[in-house]
């Protein structure tokens, strides 16, 4: 029975039909095929039974047969996607015409059968055959419709009986495919749902179980590493030796990175399984700054660093948003700065862009000069367990997972990060995040270098003493108090210890405390449970102490669950001597605390700076933008050197050389002399420098299409987020019109995109030509034909050079001697276009005297230009275009 079954072809096709192991593609085709070939049987009895035509059943018997061989070999070879194609063919090709010229046409079963052949293309095929083959059903069934309109002899007619007989089991077995193919369907759905729906809750019980590993894995090594820190800090309190001091020390640092690995993978644990949670509550942007400072100044130090700190005096004192956070991100930017940096300097930047409607934009920036990131390296930089450039780094320490994390925390608070680096000189990454406003006052001046830091061979000295306090110390493990009971010894405090909840509560029946550290995670009565019956307890005399908790579990969460449940105050387990004894001198009654003399070490005086505005937008352009000192000045505009080349030397433009000292070099004709634009690592040096006072640069160069600079700086550019490089489409002083008007709206406050659609406007309604007196100057630098140039000095012609579109292109030409041309093209120019908008004409020679100049402005004085500059233009300009030219730039009106 079983070998009857294995050898019916129907059971081969169906048998696997809801095996999920098979994919869906060859799942459909073992159904709409297997309803095929029943619906071609049932045709063929169907015609038996009316007395279909013997052509008719033939041709249903011939695409049985090849309908079952195609399916048995694309079964077998695994080629579903070629058998359901030539299956296809088989309907459209022989199936359908059959069908409609042999079976009645339009009165038989063809119309069906067009709609049989449309879904088993649908169901059974993919890609682009799938719309193909639907193509050539739709048209070839047209095709014998139209074919029969016109030639009704060559349809076999049915009789009327046979007709309504043909049409109803077509209709019959079109209708029951359809059924089941939706039944099908469904039941694909409702299975793939109910797996869908059982993985989700496997997702979520194992990422509970996984964060509950994590949680219990920080809490349980926290605990150890707290005392090894501890009691280690007790070591290098003592009078040791040189070689044991080192020790501790190393043993310090071990335990610190490996803190740092755990609190990293549980951070990055988080993330990935959408557990991290952004925490919002007041802050003081000082208190917050000052605790970041004093954390990494002294690290900068160590490694004969400058450390710089400037500051918008505008931020306001107190913010809204997740402080532990903005803290973390912030520290991994600045250790990795001191991480990567030799020498040289870490600089922390903090400034306000913008406050309104309660919110306010931060942007932090940190650089450094170390060694840089290599531009193939960027996009891959905050990938999670990435270390770019090895080779490099081989011996810097980390897990790869510190900028991963940075990125996702900023990307959770719906903040921007970017970075900008150029390999072997430094970086600067900027982030930009939004926070409330609490307490919109000024920020007060951050209290830097409050304590001295222990270091080798420094004798330790307690920050206070407070001989008539009382402290109680509650914790279920007994190591961990007597850390805390040695780290605190000096302070003369009279400390008590509670292992157990129940011990904590008779004890504050018994004396009165003046402040008490509580451990979360205890056996029986956690210390949230303790700190609610401490302040409940009758007959108690700590209802109203202050109550800090000291615990292994860290996360803003948990510091706000804190805070929530009415703990005054948090330390986070491995805990020092500095954070308990700061803690303490906050804690405890002013009273009973004496500070110390100490003699804390100050940070340099300039690492600290207030009023410090970073622009948010600086336009700049290169020496031959030929504007005058006074807007350069003005505006702030800050310009990159072309090179002049000369056979003696390089010189860089307007600072090595000038316009009349090029032109009188390139009177010998035997002299040559060109310019080129600043390589590609100039470019780079300049972005990198001005961004140190800006969050975004927008410059602007020649024309693309006469110089080689739109190229390079663009090639620069990639090595940073915020460069933005613009095409003028003009030369000389039409480009530094240009950085005008760019200039004007950036002081407007006009965002990047607004200057840059604005430029693209206005690049088109400036007029910009110039005439030359003689075009070889331009012929050697490959702006102008050669055959041209020898022409105009055969006939004396002067020619007028129009920019348009970036291109420079002749437009007339002026015969005579050059005094009356130029003359003749000013006069010309001005009075017969009256498009000239009267704002501004800009004017711009290679030579001409005072006498000639003085000329010059009262040949333009009767046009009533409201403002006339007159500029020479720069030595890599007039290098180009020789002692003889002159050049206009007005604005065209924008209604003419």
């Amino acid at each position: 029975m079983d070998d009857r079954k294995e050898n019916n072809p129907l059971f081969y096709l169906t048998k696997n039909i809801r095996n999920r192991k098979l994919s869906i593609q060859e799942r459909l085709f073992r159904l709409v095929t297997s309803i095929g070939l029943l619906s071609l049987i049932v045709f063929l009895f169907l015609g038996i039974a009316i007395g279909e035509s013997p052509q008719d059943l033939l041709a249903i018997i011939i695409c049985l047969i090849i309908f079952l061989l195609t399916t048995f070999i694309a079964i077998r070879f695994h080629k579903i996607q070629a058998g359901a194609i030539i299956n296809s063919l088989e309907f459209i090709f022989i199936l359908n015409p059959a069908i409609f010229f042999l079976s009645g046409g339009m009165n038989g079963g063809a119309p069906m059968c067009y709609v049989f052949c449309a879904i088993y293309v649908c169901m059974a095929v993919r890609g682009r055959a799938k719309a193909i083959l639907l193509i050539l059903n739709t048209i070839t069934i047209a095709v014998y419709y139209y074919v029969g309109y016109h030639n009704p002899t060559l349809i076999i007619s049915h009789t009327r009986f046979e007709a309504y007989l043909d049409s109803l089991g077509s209709a019959i077995i079109v209708t029951a495919m359809i059924c089941l193919l939706v039944l099908f369907q469904n039941h694909v759905y409702d299975k793939e749902n109910i797996t869908v729906k059982k993985q989700n809750r496997e997702i979520d019980e194992l990422n509970k179980a996984q964060n509950r590993f994590f949680s219990s894995m920080s809490h349980e090594i926290r605990t150890p590493i707290n005392t090894i820190i501890g009691l280690n800090e007790m070591i290098l309190r003592e009078d040791i030796s040189d070689e044991v001091a080192e020790d501790a020390k190393a043993i310090q640092g071990a335990g610190k990175m490996l803190l740092s690995v755990i609190n990293d993978i549980l951070d990055m644990s988080k993330i990935e399984s959408g557990n991290m949670e952004i925490t919002l509550a007041s802050y003081d942007t000082g208190d917050m700054l000052s605790d970041l400072v004093n954390m990494i100044w002294n690290r900068a130090r160590e490694k004969g660093l400058e450390f710089h700190v400037n500051v918008d005096s505008t931020i306001p004192k107190r913010l809204i948003g997740d402080e532990v956070r903005i803290k973390q991100i912030l520290v991994n930017l600045l250790n990795n700065a001191v991480k990567y940096t030799r020498e040289g300097s870490v600089t922390l930047s903090l400034q306000c862009t913008e406050i309104a409607d309660k919110q306010v934009t931060l942007v932090y920036s940190v650089a450094d000069t170390g060694i840089g990131i290599k531009k193939e390296n960027i996009s891959s930089l905050f990938d999670a367990f990435r270390r770019v450039d090895l080779q490099q780094n081989r011996q810097i320490e980390g897990t790869g997972l510190g900028l991963a994390i940075v990125k996702q925390l900023v990307a959770l608070m719906d903040g921007e990060i970017s970075v900008n680096s150029i390999y072997t000189r430094g970086s600067t990454f900027t982030v930009k995040i939004r926070q409330g406003v609490d307490e919109n006052v000024e920020m007060v001046t951050l209290d830097i270098g409050k304590h001295k830091n222990l270091r080798n061979n420094e004798h330790y000295r307690q920050s206070f003493e407070a001989a008539g306090a009382r402290l109680l110390v509650v914790d279920d493990n007994v190591t961990n108090l007597m850390v805390v009971k040695k780290l605190l010894r000096d302070t003369k405090i009279t400390i008590d210890t509670a292992e157990s909840a129940d011990d904590c509560l008779r004890k504050s029946l018994e004396y009165r405390y003046d402040a008490i550290f509580m451990d979360h995670l205890m056996p029986k009565t956690d210390g949230i449970e303790c700190l609610h019956l401490l302040r409940s307890q009758v007959g108690g005399l700590n209802n109203q102490t202050p109550v800090v908790v000291l615990t292994a579990n860290s996360g803003s969460e948990n510091q706000l669950l804190y805070e929530r449940e009415g703990f005054d105050g948090y330390l986070l387990k491995p805990v020092g001597g500095r954070e308990l004894e700061e803690m303490l001198i906050r804690v405890l009654p002013p009273s009973l605390v004496r500070i110390s003399d100490m003699s804390p070490v100050i940070p340099d005086e300039n690492l600290y700076r207030t009023n410090v505005h970073k622009r948010s937008l600086i336009i700049s352009s290169e020496s031959v933008c030929d504007l005058p000192a006074q807007y350069v000045k003005k505006y702030n505009i800050h310009v990159i050197p072309f090179h002049v080349c000369t056979e003696e030397g390089i010189f860089l433009d307007g600072i090595e050389t000038d316009a009349e000292g090029i032109l009188e070099y390139t009177r010998d004709d035997k002299r040559s002399a060109h310019s080129d634009p600043p390589s590609v690592e100039e470019y780079q040096e300049f972005f990198a420098r001005e961004l140190v006072h800006t969050q975004q640069v927008l410059h602007i160069t020649l024309a693309k299409n006469t110089s080689r600079s739109y190229e390079r700086a663009l090639e620069a550019a990639k090595a940073f987020d915020n460069v933005t490089v613009v095409d003028s489409g003009h030369l000389s002083s039409g480009m530094g019109v240009i950085v005008l008007k760019a200039c004007e709206m950036a002081n407007l406050g006009y965002d990047k995109q607004k200057i840059l659609d604005e430029i693209d406007h206005i690049k088109k309604e400036l007029n910009s030509n110039f005439i030359l007196k003689n075009a070889g100057p331009l012929v050697m630098a490959d702006r102008f034909h050669k055959r041209t140039a020898d022409i105009c000095a055969t006939l004396n012609l002067h020619p007028v050079i129009h920019v348009k579109n970036g291109r420079m292109k002749p437009s007339r030409f002026y015969v005579g001697n050059w005094e009356d041309s130029w003359k003749k093209y000013i006069r010309k120019n001005l009075k017969k276009n009256r498009r000239a908008d009267k704002k501004l004409l800009f004017i711009t020679y290679t030579e001409l005297s005072e006498n000639e100049l003085l000329e010059l402005r009262q040949m333009v004085q009767p046009y009533q230009f409201e403002e006339v500059i007159i500029q020479q233009a720069s030595a890599a300009i007039s290098v180009n275009s020789g002692p003889g030219c002159i050049g206009l730039m007005y604005w065209k009106k924008e209604n003419s």
